[in-house]
């Protein structure tokens, strides 16, 4: 079954067939065939980019295009016969990108298999991306400070990264059960109650409905419900009618989603005031 999702790219004019990014690559995605680095499955590609930095050619990127589902299992099966360290490094791979549902996948085939899981430590810095990135989350401590503890100046409500809609992992652990706020990006710059008005007790996705592709976003959207339990969806939007573009886009996503998740619009006015 075929998905859109992100997946590796090789540029065979750029690569060499140097074969240093296959040692990077535990999942078994890629080998040298015809002096040139190949994608033998999309199974085993994770769409993570772990090579990309191993790559002295600039050849390795990432893209966005219809491919086969991952495959954790599959994966797996290769992994194990690498050893305990690429088991090791696989999982920590997982856990840094904060792939839940795969490392629980990964973690249980081992399990299965009566094989030790390895202690998994994060790394601070992702090594195969942009750290601006990686997932964090927020919710229970907010710079050493109970979010639900009595403030003496604003706090940022924030409580989770990244929050672009393009950037947040489908599986983010914080998405289940969320209460999800999508604004768009013009809202928390007008709107300047946007912390504990709006994104007090949500999770947070941000978007541009006239200058981003938003079929783009309405597929993001529909995975992202597809795979949680999200148990509403506000869209903060700008009164501008450029604005109103995700409104559809949103209902189409729960539509898509197949679930009954309520939703509902805010309005801000240019002059910063709610409108509805």
């Amino acid at each position: 079954m075929k998905q859109k999702r992100k997946i590796i790219r090789i540029d065979e004019d750029k690569c060499n067939g140097c074969g240093q990014c296959i040692p990077n690559c535990p999942e078994g995605a890629l080998k040298i065939i015809d002096n040139k680095v190949r994608l033998i499955s999309d199974l085993f590609c994770d769409g993570l980019g772990a090579c990309i930095g191993h790559c002295p050619q600039g050849a390795i990127t990432v893209q966005e295009r219809e491919a086969e589902k991952y495959d954790e299992r599959k994966v797996m099966e290769n992994i194990v016969r690498q050893g305990k360290n690429v088991i090791r490094e696989h999982l920590k791979h997982l856990k840094d990108h904060n792939e839940a549902k795969h490392l629980k996948d990964a973690i249980s085939y081992l399990e299965e298999k009566n094989i030790e899981v390895p202690p998994v430590e994060e790394s601070d810095k992702l090594p195969c991306g942009c750290p601006g990135s990686k997932v964090m989350d927020f919710r229970s401590v907010k710079d050493g400070v109970a979010l639900d503890e009595p403030m003496s100046k604003i706090r940022s409500q924030l409580k989770q990264w990244p929050v672009q809609i393009m950037l947040v992992p489908p599986y983010a652990p914080y998405l289940d059960n969320a209460d999800l706020l999508i604004a768009a990006d013009c809202v928390p710059f007008a709107y300047a109650n946007f912390h504990d008005d709006l994104l007090k007790g949500k999770v947070l996705l941000v978007g541009c409905p006239k200058l981003d592709d938003i079929g783009i976003y309405q597929e993001r959207i529909t995975q992202i419900l597809s795979n949680n339990d999200v148990k509403s969806i506000t869209y903060a939007h700008m009164e501008v009618p450029c604005c109103f573009g995700l409104i559809g886009v949103i209902k189409e996503a729960i539509s898509k989603s197949g679930k009954k998740i309520p939703f509902s619009d805010v309005t801000i006015g240019i002059n910063g005031e709610k409108v509805k």
